[in-house]
């Protein structure tokens, strides 16, 4: 595996993974964001959840935008126009959403706030669409999708801090002493859009290459199939559901994280390394199965696989201790690691093996969060970001596989699925406003169950095209 894994472009792969931060910079940002707009702008659960349905649908929109010039242009837009141009173009598209953030804040325009997330996210579209399959081009096929997990790692490293700086800038002082204003707001995402515009810059003259060059052969295997687009294809069209649901408890579990938290007596601020910690579990998954990647010896594999989660972990507590905050409430949670540790053992490395352990433990989690109290319910739905760590690579591995040359057909539908992180949080903050917050969070219930049964199903679908996931990748997720 040394050897496939030298082949890794690191050169032109570091500079790439500096959008995958800002993604996770700013999505995780949003959890702060909601209840100092509720506060502000005196607004229910469900209308400060529009904050994650602004954001999130601007790449289902992005998605249909980026098919509408794909027709008038007859011809993929990024071919035309070339990796780097397009990477730039989304960050200048980012760039531009921030400066909204000026006038909103001076006018005190909800509207214009979310406006403004929207057309940030309108650029991240358009960089997932370019980045994903960029990644997926540096370097051998056989470890793509370790590539993709360790991109994770780095947007979740963002959504671990992201949280803290935003805290730290719009708050005041260690610790966050201040209120909140929306005045506040605004200079904080000025200076995000100053970093999109230097890393547009940047990336532009890296040696980031314009068209990669990417093993295009098909995989044949007994039983496969062939289909006219990639809709047709059963594990893609289920897929696309999974994808949905799956950024869905993903994004509500934390965007209504601190809403919870405030009902048992929290600050604003104070819920604040909580959120971080929720984000840095998916860092802990991801850094744990992105060990692979670097082609070390399977004994040495082992032991980094016990170090890695913990080194994130350290990560985390490393940046709240910096910003102020006391650490003794979250030792603790080094004990739920163990449960990510041994499940990702037993997995033995099939994607659709590990998504129906994790999906499990999920609705175990969230379960366990609705039925407790305090701290204990509090851990129960942070640890859910750590089984849904590794839910995107394992959900698009299966979901693409066995599509041959619809494979970029299919991953474009499964990024327009993003749709979901738009839609299930306000849902649940609808439910939380009706009914009760805790009762809302069996949502995320019904969202894992479908994906337990998507793992269930997958597998007997890819079986009998005679994708066998044991043998074919033998440890990517």
């Amino acid at each position: 595996m040394s050897s496939e894994t030298s082949s890794t472009k690191w050169g032109q792969f570091l500079p790439l993974v500096s959008v995958f931060f800002f993604w996770g910079f700013v999505a995780a940002s949003n959890d702060i964001l909601i209840p100092v707009f509720i506060k502000a702008f005196n607004l229910s659960h469900f209308q400060g959840q529009l904050v994650a349905f602004a954001f999130y649908v601007a790449y289902f929109v992005g998605a249909l935008l980026y098919i509408l010039v794909s027709l008038i242009m007859k011809g993929d837009p990024i071919n035309k126009i070339g990796y780097k141009n397009g990477l730039a173009l989304g960050l200048t598209i980012s760039a531009l959403g921030t400066l909204l953030f000026y006038p909103a804040a001076n006018t005190g325009s909800f509207t214009l706030m979310l406006s403004g997330l929207f057309i940030v996210a309108l650029g991240f579209s358009l960089q997932q669409t370019v980045a994903n399959p960029l990644a997926i081009a540096l370097g051998t096929r056989s470890t793509a999708s370790q590539r993709l997990t360790l991109a994770g790692g780095i947007n979740n490293l963002g959504t671990t801090i992201g949280p803290l700086i935003v805290t730290f800038a719009i708050f005041g002082g260690l610790g966050g002493k201040n209120e909140a204003s929306i005045e506040s707001v605004k200079i904080p995402y000025l200076v995000l859009g100053a970093a999109f515009l230097l890393v547009a810059v940047l990336l532009k003259f890296s040696s980031l290459p314009d068209k990669p060059a990417s093993e295009e052969e098909e995989v044949k295997v007994e039983g496969a199939i062939s289909k006219k687009h990639a809709i047709y294809y059963p594990q893609l069209a289920l897929g696309m559901i999974a994808i949905f649901v799956y950024v869905g408890v993903e994004v509500a579990t934390a965007s209504n994280l601190p809403s919870y938290m405030e009902t048992i007596g929290f600050s604003t601020q104070a819920v604040t390394p909580f959120v971080s910690l929720y984000w840095a579990s998916l860092m802990i998954g991801r850094w744990t199965g992105a060990v692979e990647a670097f082609g070390l010896k399977e004994s040495t594999q082992k032991i980094v696989k016990l170090i890695a989660p913990y080194l994130a972990f350290g990560v985390f507590l490393f940046a709240s201790k910096l910003f102020g905050y006391e650490l003794a409430d979250f030792y603790v949670y080094a004990i739920v690691i163990l449960v990510l540790i041994a499940a990702d053992i037993a997995s033995k490395g099939n994607p659709a093996r590990m998504l129906l352990i994790f999906s499990l433990l999920g609705i175990t989690a969230l379960l366990v969060g609705i039925f407790t109290e305090g701290l204990v319910s509090s851990f129960a739905f942070i640890s859910v970001g750590l089984f849904c760590s590794t839910l995107w690579p394992c959900i698009f591995t299966v979901a693409v596989s066995g599509l041959g040359d619809k494979t970029a057909q299919g991953s474009n539908l499964l990024i327009m699925m993003i749709l979901g992180g738009a839609l299930i949080p306000p849902l649940q903050g609808l439910i939380a406003d009706k009914i009760d917050i805790k009762i809302s969070y069996f949502v995320g219930v019904i969202c894992f169950a479908y994906l337990a049964f998507y793992a269930w199903k997958v597998a007997k679908i890819l079986t009998k095209q005679g994708i066998n996931f044991d043998k074919k990748i033998g440890g990517g997720h």
